[in-house]
C-alpha cells in the first residue's frame, strides 16, 4: 500500500494530500520497513496513512534519544523553559490544523477540540514554568549529625519510552511528553495506535522550534509492537505506560525488570480526564536525587569533600 493516496479533483484542482512520517533524531523518515496503515476518523471514514514503524525504527530512536540526552540535560533551566514555551508559541500559529485533526480524530465538536488544543498550548507554557523550579522543591540541605553539609538535588533518569495515551490524541499526548523533558530526559514517544496524526504533527512543531533533534522521537503504528523492544531495550533508562491496557503494562514491567528500569504505571483518570490541572508527579517519576557530603569548619577549610 502506498503511503501518497491517489489526488482527487476538488473545486477544479487537485488536492495535495499529506504525507506524515516518523519524526527521529530532527528528521522524518517514512518507515524502515516500508510499511503503512489506515486511519480513519470517529465514523470509519479514511483520514490518511500512517508509517507503521518496525523494531528497526524503535532503536533508532533509543539511538538518538541517548545522542541527544547529554546536551539537553546538560542545558541550563532556564534554557530548558524557554525551549518549551517556544513549543506552545509554535503550536498557537498552527492552531487551526490541530484543531481539526483532533476534531476529526476523536469526534469531538469544534468548540470540544478547541477545548482540548488550547489546554495542550497551555500545558507547555505550564511545565516551561516548572524548569528552573522543580529542583527547590525536590531538593535542599538535609540536616545531618556531624559537621557536614548533605545537599541533594535532581537529576534526570536518562532516555524514557512513553506511550501516550490511546483515548486523548493530543492533550494526553502533549500532558505525558512535556514532564519528561522539562527535567532533562529525552524521549521515545510511541502515537496513540488510533490517533496518531496529532503526534506526527507536533513532530513537525518540534523541529520548527528551538527543540534539539532527538529530544523528542515520535513513532506510530502497534503499540504492543513497538513498546516490547523499547521495554527490554538496555540503553532505556525508563517507561511510561500511560498507554498501556492492563495486559500489555504488566507484559512490558516484566521486560523492564531485565535492567531495573523505572516504570511509571497506568494511573487511573478522574472525571476531568487529561484536562484536570496536573501535579508534579510525571517530572518527579523520572527525576533521581544525587546527595553530596561536604565537610564544615576546620576539615572543610582543607577543601576536602566526600
Amino acid at each position: 500500500m502506498s503511503d501518497k493516496p491517489e489526488k482527487t479533483e476538488r473545486s477544479g484542482r487537485l488536492s495535495v494530500f499529506k504525507t506524515y512520517k516518523l519524526y527521529v533524531g530532527g528528521k522524518f523518515p517514512r518507515s524502515e520497513s516500508g510499511r503503512v496503515y489506515e486511519v480513519t476518523d470517529s465514523q470509519g471514514n479514511w483520514l490518511a496513512n500512517a508509517p507503521l514503524a518496525s523494531r528497526k525504527d524503535a532503536r533508532d530512536a533509543v539511538v538518538a534519544a541517548r545522542k541527544a540526552f547529554g546536551p539537553w540535560s546538560g542545558a541550563t533551566a532556564y534554557n530548558r523553559g524557554q525551549i518549551l514555551y517556544r513549543v506552545a508559541e509554535m503550536l498557537e500559529g498552527r492552531r487551526e490544523q490541530f484543531v481539526r485533526e483532533v476534531a476529526e480524530a476523536e469526534g469531538l465538536s469544534r468548540a470540544q477540540a478547541e477545548a482540548q488544543v488550547d489546554a495542550a498550548i497551555d500545558r507547555w507554557v505550564w511545565y516551561a514554568g516548572w524548569t528552573d523550579k522543580i529542583a527547590q522543591v525536590v531538593g535542599g540541605g538535609n540536616p545531618v549529625a556531624g559537621p557536614f553539609f548533605n545537599l541533594s538535588s535532581p537529576e534526570p533518569t536518562g532516555v524514557v519510552a512513553v506511550l501516550a495515551p490511546q483515548e486523548s490524541s493530543f492533550l494526553g499526548l502533549v500532558s505525558v511528553i512535556a514532564p519528561v523533558i522539562a527535567t532533562g530526559n529525552t524521549a521515545v514517544v510511541i502515537a496513540s495506535e488510533r490517533f496518531p496524526l496529532p503526534a506526527l504533527s507536533l513532530g513537525e512543531v518540534l523541529a520548527t522550534s528551538d527543540l534539539p533533534g532527538g529530544v523528542v522521537n515520535v513513532l506510530s503504528g502497534r503499540t504492543a509492537e513497538i513498546a516490547a523492544p523499547l521495554a527490554a531495550h538496555q540503553d532505556v533508562n525508563a517507561i511510561d505506560l500511560a498507554g498501556a491496557d492492563e495486559a500489555l503494562a504488566k507484559e512490558l514491567e516484566i521486560a523492564a525488570a531485565d535492567n531495573l528500569k523505572r516504570v511509571l504505571r497506568p494511573q487511573p483518570v478522574d472525571d476531568a480526564g487529561w484536562s484536570a490541572t496536573p501535579g508534579i508527579d510525571r517530572m518527579t517519576a523520572f527525576l533521581e536525587t544525587k546527595t553530596v557530603w561536604h565537610p564544615t569548619g576546620s576539615l572543610g577549610a582543607s577543601g576536602s569533600s566526600y
